[in-house]
């Protein structure tokens, strides 16, 4: 392995050695990922909204702090201050030292202040959380459940599960400011339903935001699951990484694309869509010259069930794959370590495209083995430039099961916490007064 290709530091290292509103919601261009360091805003249509955002990197700030980051006058900066604290967005946060006379206050933005509802769907699972507003997961559930079954009894135990994490988080419905749902298929974002999705009968334009948006009276905002995969992985391990892919390979295969800070769909949302990469004849695989496949058909579950297949107990279902691959017998690692060349087949052509910094791999059967993720390294290395290879990191997701949540709550957040969703809920906070 090549220093351009090593595994990255972890995020403890650096430290010492980080769909459619059931309701109308404004246009926000990508989303953002979370606020590490202060925003300096202008003066120039400088509400509450824009106020708020130099706190969501965590800091206590003075009055005077603000009005140093933003150029706005004193007494302005008083008045936003006053409006978010009538809002319960900003709380005291102690003094600063004092250069003579009275300590100036600080205030920090209050993260309980308000939550938002984080749903991941798998093909056999199903996760809810309840995160703060700064996206830390407070309470959370997750089951097992068919993807199958339809759209209606799925999104059902969705509802019925946010309401026990609320009540688990000392919150309710009334607390909500927005929905996130991640689902295993194409997703029209803006429309906030799935496209014609494989894995998912029934689900076909099914309007998960306006159902669960009514049954839970908040903005619900919808997505592929890989793109929230990529969210939640940046937001907890890479949150200084501006270009980063995350390559799932489980039951399907995608990727969610994060590239100068913004998650990117495309113009339709089907951005990432790995899995139809058509993979040329690899004269190492054993498979015939003429046997081109589409990448999902050579490393997902199924494909790589067939080629485990040891007879009346072969694996079928993605679990029994996992399990055997996490055993590791023979010939397991030969097989794995093809499937990550041909994954890697897929993303050299990424690489020379988007040129990441980071490439991470994920999904319940990339995540558990390295002998795929040593195939990856090897082939990128080999299809790469070196200008496009020579500062990139191919690692294993560290996001573990809560990647999809994380990812699902900094959605919400994006949009609920716009300068402009901002504005809203402090103007109407202000109207029931």
């Amino acid at each position: 392995m090549t220093d351009a290709l090593r595994p990255a530091p972890t995020a403890a290292e650096r430290a010492g050695s980080g769909g459619v509103a059931a309701t109308p919601r404004p246009h926000i261009p990508g989303d953002p990922g979370p606020v590490t360091a202060p925003v300096a805003v202008t003066t120039a249509g400088a509400g509450a909204g824009h106020v708020l955002q130099i706190f969501r990197d965590g800091s206590a700030r003075t009055k005077a702090e603000i009005g140093a980051l933003t150029g706005l006058a004193r007494s302005t900066v008083s008045a936003r201050v006053d409006t978010l604290v009538a809002a319960g967005l900003l709380i005291a946060a102690g003094e600063a030292e004092s250069s003579g006379g009275r300590p100036p206050a600080r205030l920090r933005l209050n993260g309980r202040a308000r939550v938002v509802i984080a749903a991941e769907l798998g093909v056999t699972h199903g996760q809810v959380a309840v995160s703060d507003l700064f996206g830390t997961i407070l309470t959370e559930e997750r089951s097992e459940l068919l993807i199958a079954d339809g759209p209606v009894p799925v999104l059902d135990w969705v509802i019925a599960a946010a309401h026990r994490q609320l009540a688990a988080a000392g919150h309710n419905t009334a607390d909500v400011l927005g929905v996130g749902i991640g689902v295993p298929g194409p997703v029209e974002h803006a429309a906030g339903h799935p496209v014609a999705p494989p894995i998912m009968p029934g689900w076909d334009r099914f309007d998960i935001a306006g159902y669960v948006g009514t049954r839970l009276e908040a903005p619900v905002f919808v997505d592929n699951d890989v793109n929230l995969l990529a969210l939640g992985e940046r937001a907890q391990e890479w949150p200084e990484v501006q270009d980063l892919v995350y390559v799932k390979v489980s039951t399907g295969v995608g990727a969610g694309i994060i590239s100068g800070g913004d998650l990117r769909r495309g113009t339709q949302g089907a951005a990432g869509d790995l899995g139809h990469v058509r993979i040329p004849f690899d004269p190492e695989s054993g498979r015939e010259p003429t046997d081109e496949r589409d990448l999902e058909a050579l490393v997902g579950a199924a494909a790589l069930g067939e080629l485990l297949d040891d007879g009346p107990a072969a694996p079928r279902s993605r679990s029994a794959v996992v399990e055997i691959i996490r055993a590791g017998a023979d010939p397991v690692p030969a097989i794995l370590h093809q499937a990550g060349r041909d994954v890697g087949a897929a993303l050299a052509t990424v690489v020379s495209l988007l040129n990441p910094s980071h490439i991470v791999v994920g999904g319940s059967i990339g995540a558990a083995s390295p002998d795929l993720l040593a195939g990856v390294r090897e082939i990128v290395e080999a299809r790469s430039i070196t200008l496009s290879s020579q500062d990139l990191h191919i690692i294993p997701s560290r996001s573990g099961d809560r990647g999809g949540t994380l990812g699902a709550a900094q959605m919400v957040l994006g949009y609920v916490l716009s300068p402009t969703s901002i504005d809203a809920l402090t103007a109407e906070t202000a109207s029931a007064v």
